[in-house]
């Protein structure tokens, strides 16, 4: 590969793993925590810390992310820690962004579950097809995936609605249903994003 290929498919990963990043930090900030609904088990923390102690959201993600992160370099490699890593700056600054100017919930909760659920899962689907993650349990889920051979979003639900009980319990149970149907909506997507073929077919002339 010559050094202008390497340099156009570094540029193009880059470009991929931006837009994922951004779509997650965009469906939490948007449409998920101004409902305080997690995405999942940091995003529960996240929003236990902002509850009890008024820290910022984003500013959690990327202090719980932190130890992860060395896991990540160990078990993933180093490539892959720091392709997340940069996925986890660019998702906090979303969220500390939106997050100032979406203050309030843009629609009924279960409409903005079900979109943010989308994009949530488009996102980190997107980030997981180009070998990155976007932190928290995500990598946890890539660790276990690659040493069981199960698919990485059937983990990330089973990992984070553990989470999500106990933090829905803290916070109110009657959000449990839907932090729930988040995970069980964007899982899906996440595995979906991330094996799909998008290759035109073409039909063969008779």
């Amino acid at each position: 590969m010559t050094e202008k290929l390497e340099r156009i498919v570094v540029l193009h990963r880059i470009i991929w793993l931006t837009f994922g990043a951004f779509l997650q930090g965009l469906a939490m900030a948007a449409f998920l925590f101004p409902h305080a609904i997690p995405s999942g088990g940091v995003a529960g923390i996240a929003i236990l810390n902002n509850y009890f102690f008024d820290l910022p959201l984003g500013l959690t993600l990327w202090t719980i992310n932190f130890g992860l992160l060395l896991l990540a370099v160990k078990k993933l490699g180093k490539k892959a820690a720091l392709w997340t890593i940069y996925c986890v700056a660019v998702t906090s600054i979303t969220v500390d962004w939106i997050t100032t100017h979406v203050p309030y919930p843009l629609n009924g909760t279960l409409i903005d579950v079900i979109y943010g659920s989308i994009i949530f899962g488009t996102g980190v689907g997107i980030l997981f097809r180009f070998g990155a993650s976007s932190g928290g349990m995500d990598i946890l889920a890539l660790i276990f995936a690659k040493w069981s051979g199960k698919k990485p979003g059937t983990i990330l639900f089973m990992i984070n609605s553990f989470v999500l009980v106990i933090t829905s319990l803290t916070i109110g149970f009657e959000i449990i249903l839907f932090a729930l149907l988040c995970q069980w909506i964007s899982t899906r997507i996440i595995d979906y994003v991330r094996t799909a073929s998008f290759q035109r077919k073409t039909k063969r002339s008779m």
